[in-house]
């Protein structure tokens, strides 16, 4: 069970600290349902009235949003990390995603090391489940899948890193990601020989947390963002010359249709 029975102090407060360190530890995500008012209240021990104040404290907080007829969810609390407006600038400057992959490899390198210290039975048996998803999609055509769980692996090792303020940071970061804010994934995953490496890269950071190897967990992690960030310009350097090109052949179709009638206007004298 998620939510626990509160044994003494059966107030308000105590059922919104019990909600409120559940979404801080990420275990509830944002757009998670709650469970009913008579359900939750059952499986916290406290009374309708009770937890009706709690929920009203956690939407005020803005930790939580009522919809009419479906219930009470989890907010989107990690957006707000990157505002708008930076997300806007990101967005129209390339430099900001070498920036990004300074930023990730600083922390994806210290959320691996921290995993492989920390981790715990169920922590692996996570990563294990996914890993195994990624290679099941790795054999198929499905590069959208595999690259959605490609996020789900990185969550999963910043939550296995068992640092709150890390685990948050990371996942906002991941939310621009999904979003294609920083480049696009399926550039990458729709190259044999990129996904071959990515998945190679994955099964070596898992290892090294499963070995609880933390300076290995680290090193592959540095390695995995180093190769996403050079096959990342190496796919821009591609498209920009695929434009390039494009463009000067182009031009030199249209030069070469307006040749004729030019020659024709010539000849006649026009």
């Amino acid at each position: 069970m998620v939510f626990g029975r509160i044994s003494h102090n059966r107030t308000a407060d105590a059922v919104v600290e019990q909600i409120e360190l559940l979404i801080l530890q990420g275990i509830l995500r944002p757009g998670d349902r709650l469970p009913g008012e008579r359900d939750l209240a059952a499986q916290v021990d406290v009374s309708r009235p009770i937890l009706r104040e709690a929920l009203k404290t956690l939407e005020e907080r803005g930790l939580t949003a009522s919809r009419q007829g479906e219930g009470t969810f989890v907010a989107d609390v990690i957006g707000t990390v990157f505002s708008a407006p930076v997300v806007g600038l990101i967005r129209r400057y390339p430099k900001a995603v070498e920036d990004y992959f300074e930023f990730r490899r600083g922390v994806e390198a210290w959320s691996s090391e921290l995993a492989a210290e920390r981790a715990t039975d169920a922590d692996r048996e996570i990563l294990s489940r996914i890993v195994a998803a990624m290679e099941e999609a790795h054999r198929g055509p499905d590069t959208e899948a595999e690259a959605a769980l490609d996020l789900e692996f990185h969550t999963a090792i910043g939550e296995a890193a068992h640092n709150l303020v890390l685990l948050h940071t990371l996942r906002s970061c991941y939310r621009l990601l999904a979003d294609g804010v920083f480049y696009s994934r399926s550039r990458l995953y729709g190259r044999p020989e990129a996904r071959d490496a990515i998945m190679a890269q994955h099964r070596a950071i898992h290892a090294a947390i499963m070995a609880g190897d933390p300076r290995r967990a680290r090193a592959a992690a540095e390695a995995h963002i180093d190769y996403v960030a050079a096959a990342t310009r190496a796919a821009d350097t591609r498209e920009d010359r695929a434009h390039a090109a494009s463009l000067r052949l182009e031009l030199l179709t249209s030069r070469r249709q307006r040749r004729p009638a030019l020659t024709r206007l010539a000849a006649s004298g026009e």
